[in-house]
């Protein structure tokens, strides 16, 4: 017999973490019956439902191919047990053009006890989207938010990721390793307004890593963004950097205005899901992208691209 989605909805919201892989496995059933249940389990945790946003601490990780973001995350998840918090972790992968499931299953690079509860580790398919974020993702961490104390989006910084991550998370710690063109590819990359905290790994290189945390410093320093910390970091025994950068993440958490940022982000997701799933003729059909931002501004803060699909439908309608 098939879960109830609004059962599971609700005992998200109650934290009940049990809950989650059911969930998770609903969430990425992109059938039109799959959609509707999907629908229904995520009205369950809703701001609407919850009474507000969730408390969640969403952070999104990115960068290059082997920059080491699996190993970070493998040290950093630790220190977020020990203060006795509840992590998720979305480990993005490219998606097989076959089965449109994750190719390189991330979860597997990440080390952690299996037998904690308070660890959900699951590696989701970026659905062809360039490195970007499937819906199911952006979905996923809704469902998750309200059960767990950290969620953390792991992806592949290719291009599209580090807008994308940033429209899903709280806050964006963007992954590079020195010595080996990512820095100057990160700088080239024209990103530099994306990190909220910039990572620099394999600092036990030494000098490479030194040289590596200047420039990007001084990058930074020449566009104006002075408060982005850059940290150097290794995962090596023993690890160095990481307590710094938990508190970082934590530091820049809760400085954050929770409310506007996620509906700011909510509304920017649904913009790009309605460009990309119907085209910019559709956002043309609701006024362009400034009416379509009138219209989400009068919306529910929780508002998504659903609300625009809708809005479509009716001026079809008409």
């Amino acid at each position: 017999m098939s879960a109830d989605p609004a059962e599971l909805g609700r005992r998200l919201r109650e934290r009940d973490r049990s809950a989650a892989p059911a969930a998770l496995n609903m969430i990425e059933d992109r059938s039109r019956a799959g959609r509707s249940r999907t629908a229904e389990l995520l009205a369950e945790v809703s701001p609407a439902a919850l009474g507000g946003e969730a408390k969640a601490q969403i952070a999104g990780v990115t960068g290059p191919p082997g920059a080491g973001k699996s190993s970070l995350l493998s040290v950093l998840l630790p220190l977020w047990r020990a203060a006795g918090r509840t992590v998720a972790v979305l480990a993005v992968d490219p998606s097989s053009k076959r089965s449109g499931g994750s190719l390189l299953g991330d979860r597997v690079r990440i080390e952690h006890d299996p037998a904690d509860d308070g660890v959900l580790i699951r590696s989701t398919a970026a659905g062809g989207r360039l490195g970007g974020l499937a819906v199911a993702t952006r979905e996923a961490v809704d469902a998750l938010s309200p059960a767990f104390d950290v969620v953390v989006v792991e992806t592949v910084g290719v291009g599209q990721s580090e807008t994308d991550v940033e429209d899903v998370c709280d806050q964006v710690a963007v992954v590079v390793q020195p010595a080996s063109g990512d820095v100057l590819q990160f700088l080239k990359a024209g990103i530099m307004e994306v990190p909220d905290v910039l990572v620099v790994t394999k600092a036990d290189l030494g000098e490479a890593a030194v040289r590596a945390q200047r420039d990007l410093t001084q990058a930074l320093a020449a566009l104006g963004s002075r408060d982005v910390p850059v940290i150097a970091v290794s995962s090596v025994s023993p690890p160095t950097g990481i307590e710094e950068l938990r508190l970082a993440l934590d530091q820049h958490h809760e400085r954050l205005d929770l409310a506007a940022r996620r509906v700011h982000s909510r509304r920017l997701s649904a913009l790009r899901e309605l460009a990309a799933e119907r085209g910019e003729l559709a956002l043309r059909a609701l006024g362009g992208r400034r009416g379509a931002e009138r219209f989400l501004a009068g919306q529910d803060p929780a508002a998504d691209v659903s609300a625009l699909v809708a809005a479509l439908e009716r001026e079809a309608g008409a």
